[in-house]
């Protein structure tokens, strides 16, 4: 909640009534909560079902998807509702924005078959689409529309279908 009220300089309250994004990362923190808790299995299993209910409520209130085995950081930004899709094998790492459109997903054949992983502070432009077993390094920026198919460097910003590189400027402008 810390960053979205440093984004909009709004209180607790507004931003718990108006930003779909923070509705979507409270549930999904909260069943996340029950997923990696030491709660015998039975009792997980059914909690599990309320959760995968409730995750798919807020899914189609925010149009936004983040299953409760995602490994996400801290401060996680979503700025804009809908259409975000994220993987249930996704790692995402701490102080990252996602905007609307972004789908994280697995891609590929053979070993290269997989999720990407997130590193920390890269921010995600609007319609992105990151897929297959590849890394986004820190402070990496991936830009509006880009398809990302291969690992992204440290503090780059990529661009385009497929994303190639096309500057050394890094996220701290954009997170």
């Amino acid at each position: 909640m810390k960053k979205y009220k440093r984004y909009s300089g709004k209180s607790g309250i507004v931003l718990m009534l108006t930003q779909q994004g923070l509705w979507a990362l409270f549930i999904y923190r909260l069943n996340n909560s029950i997923y990696t808790s030491k709660t015998p299995k039975p009792i997980k299993k059914i909690l599990l079902l309320f959760c995968v209910m409730s995750q798919k409520w807020i899914e189609i209130v925010t149009g936004i998807s983040i299953p409760y085995s995602v490994i996400v950081g801290r401060e996680l930004y979503i700025g804009h509702f809908g259409n975000i899709i994220i993987n249930a094998n996704t790692i995402i790492g701490d102080n990252c924005n996602i905007s609307q459109g972004v789908t994280i997903g697995v891609s590929g054949r053979g070993r290269k078959r997989g999720v990407p992983v997130i590193k920390s502070n890269v921010y995600i432009g609007a319609n992105a689409t990151i897929a297959g077993a590849i890394t986004v390094n820190d402070n990496a920026v991936i830009g509006a529309n880009s398809l990302v198919v291969k690992d992204v460097a440290p503090s780059t910003t990529v661009v385009g279908v497929p994303a190639e590189m096309i500057s050394t400027n890094d996220s701290s402008n954009y997170i």
